[in-house]
């Protein structure tokens, strides 16, 4: 369900200048799958190719690189990683590039990140399409009128092409969100009522970025100023529950927004009539039993005009960015001895800060995508030099599963995901019973009996217990 795209139409003509902002052609949308220069798929070609979604070339969802890119994922002390990260190159054109991560929570987060990092892109191609052609007539007809008013200049039709461009974006990652979180709330195997997942988007079209995301995974960019240093730019805000404009949706929707005692510095959504589920974020997907109390699915979008003083974008989950800053993530991207290197060697930075900074606390699951703007990777040469393979970098040791022939991945026998408290894991009091206790239920390594002190220090969970629903509901 939602899982393909598909239409009747067929396009007519070949891809057009790749390197200028009206790089989409408002008549034809070609899904490259070969990067040759000369692709003639179209969206009913890309119908048949998504049967088989994970052996789409240029597609990458594993550990490892692309032509621009690197990606990394590692499991955090919790259970089953719910981190997801794609990079799909020749997304729609071949100058298209769609990156995004994914941060699952509660029972099911892993799996909706999942879905998410499969259907999401899907669906945004799809709305993009249909924009397309709803417009395509009536931007004919305005383009030939603006061209008569210009008396022979291209600026006002530039601009005219360039905001054409924002808002099909726009619409389209809006759309795209939307009907996400729909088929999520109607999918018939995955329960989403206390399980959802972040997700932070990009589009690289050309010089053009197209940003839209939820939740608090975060993204940045490596930028070189007027004097050649190094800059930080967030792209991102992390839309967490006490930023004003979210808190007064929320409590407008009666939901409520408060810190737990022991963890002041995070704020939570909770119910109504009930001290849960306590999520750590404003917007998500799935989350479905705070969709009536202020939680949305729907994405900020931001566009952006790339320089050639832009070197690289990070995108990653929260498990990074609990510990490190922005500056610290741009100087390990620069110190990396090779750009494949680049995404690894963030997550092991942030293991060893989960270490130093909350050493009774659980490290939380980590993913990042470097994408390097100017378009260029290692050398295979300078990737050998530095010892690594690409065997190493790709291979699937993080707890993320078998991939099946559906795009899912099965479940590895992990403990569960301790993001979620429910009732037997809470003393009288209602905190959570640190691992290694009586009564905890499961087998316990020695490393987690060892640890104990700071399990209620939530910064590494997003949901703190499940709703616990009684027989009586004040009334609205």
């Amino acid at each position: 369900m939602g899982c393909c795209v598909s239409t009747s139409s067929r396009s007519t003509c070949s891809s057009g200048s790749h390197g200028e902002a009206n790089a989409v052609s408002s008549t034809c949308f070609e899904i490259g799958f070969c990067g040759t220069r000369k692709t003639n798929r179209t969206f009913s070609d890309h119908a048949i190719a998504v049967q088989n979604l994970p052996s789409v070339p240029n597609r990458v969802f594993e550990n490892g690189k692309s032509r621009t890119s690197c990606i990394f994922t590692q499991q955090g002390r919790k259970g089953v990683n719910q981190d997801a990260m794609i990079v799909w190159e020749d997304f729609m054109s071949e100058d298209v590039t769609f990156c995004g991560v994914f941060d699952g929570h509660g029972p099911q987060g892993h799996l909706v990140a999942r879905k998410v990092r499969d259907a999401l892109p899907l669906k945004l191609l799809s709305s993009m399409h249909s924009y397309q052609s709803r417009q395509n007539e009536s931007v004919g007809s305005c383009l030939t009128g603006n061209s008569k008013k210009t008396d022979g200049r291209d600026s006002e039709k530039d601009g005219f092409e360039e905001n054409r461009l924002n808002c099909s974006w726009r619409e389209a990652f809006v759309k795209s969100y939307k009907a996400m979180d729909k088929e999520l709330r109607s999918h018939p195997n995955l329960d989403c009522f206390c399980s959802g997942s972040t997700a932070v988007t990009l589009v690289k079209q050309g010089p053009n970025l197209f940003m839209g995301y939820i939740g608090d995974s975060r993204a940045i960019m490596g930028s070189k100023d007027s004097n050649g240093s190094m800059v930080t730019i967030q792209l991102t805000v992390d839309l967490k529950p006490d930023l004003p404009r979210e808190a007064e949706r929320i409590k407008k929707c009666k939901g409520r927004v408060f810190a737990l005692q022991d963890e002041p510095e995070v704020p939570r959504v909770w119910l109504p009539f009930d001290d849960a589920p306590g999520l750590a974020m404003a917007r998500a997907f799935g989350d479905f039993c705070l969709k009536e109390y202020g939680v949305i699915s729907i994405p900020e979008f931001s566009h952006r005009l790339l320089t050639e003083r832009d070197q690289f974008i990070v995108l990653a989950s929260d498990g990074v960015w609990d510990v490190l800053s922005n500056e610290d993530v741009v100087e390990i991207v620069l110190s990396a001895p090779i750009r494949s290197s680049a995404a690894k060697a963030l997550v092991d930075s942030a293991a060893r800060e989960w270490k130093l900074k909350y050493p009774t606390s659980k490290m939380d699951d980590c993913a990042v995508v470097c994408l390097f703007l100017d378009g260029k990777m290692d050398s295979e040469s300078d990737y050998e030099e530095q010892g690594f393979s690409s065997a190493t970098l790709q291979s699937n040791d993080s707890g993320n599963g078998v991939e099946s022939d559906d795009g899912q991945k099965s479940e590895p026998c992990l403990p569960r995901n301790f993001t979620v408290r429910t009732l037997e894991e809470c003393d009288s009091y209602g905190r959570p019973v640190p691992a290694g206790f009586e009564g905890n239920a499961g087998t316990v390594s020695t490393e987690d009996q060892n640890w104990s002190g700071l399990e209620g220090v939530t910064r590494v969970n997003s949901i703190v217990q499940l709703p616990r629903f009684s027989d009586e509901r004040p009334n609205p």
